[in-house]
């Protein structure tokens, strides 16, 4: 029984030795979790201040390509509204040459088997070209031209063959 004893006392001893490294453990562990929580949260703060900073350079970024789409789609509504003009003048060109052809073939008084209408839209100028047999259809067709092509400029290099 004397053993039992000394063995008790000597393990309330040791039981009263840990009791103060246990207590320091204890509060260790609590320093430790108070400084990683800290830690953790100055990380986070750290971590959303970036992806801010990241959002708004993409933000940035999005509103330039933003403003560099609405410029193209304005240069090719330009361009579109510019090619709809020279499709426009062309028909216009076009269409000027056929009633002029067709007028000096109804004309009577004008042999037109010889006579050639280009139309240049560009410059807006009918030109006759070929020839007649005489001077007064020469006179008559570039006449002819003239009412019919209004707004365009005629050149008349209708020769003069007898035949």
């Amino acid at each position: 029984m004397k053993c039992h004893r000394a063995l008790l006392g000597t393990l309330a001893m040791l039981a009263l030795a840990l009791a103060p490294a246990c207590r320091n453990t204890a509060e260790g562990v609590k320093e430790d979790s108070r400084e990683n929580a800290e830690k953790a949260k100055e990380g986070s703060e750290k971590a959303a201040d970036e992806t801010k900073e990241a959002a708004g350079k993409m933000s940035d970024e999005a509103s330039k390509a933003g403003e560099k789409v609405g410029e193209a789609a304005k240069d090719a509504g330009h361009a579109i509204k510019e090619g709809a003009k020279d499709v426009a003048s062309e028909i216009d060109a076009k269409k000027q040459t056929v009633d002029v052809k067709t007028a000096l073939m109804a004309d009577k008084s004008v042999d037109a088997s010889h006579i050639d209408v280009d139309t240049d839209a560009a410059t807006k100028t009918v030109t006759l070209k070929g020839s007649v047999p005489s001077q007064a259809q020469r006179v008559k067709a570039e006449q002819i031209a003239h009412d019919k092509a209004e707004g365009f400029r005629v050149v008349n290099q209708l020769t003069v063959k007898k035949s």
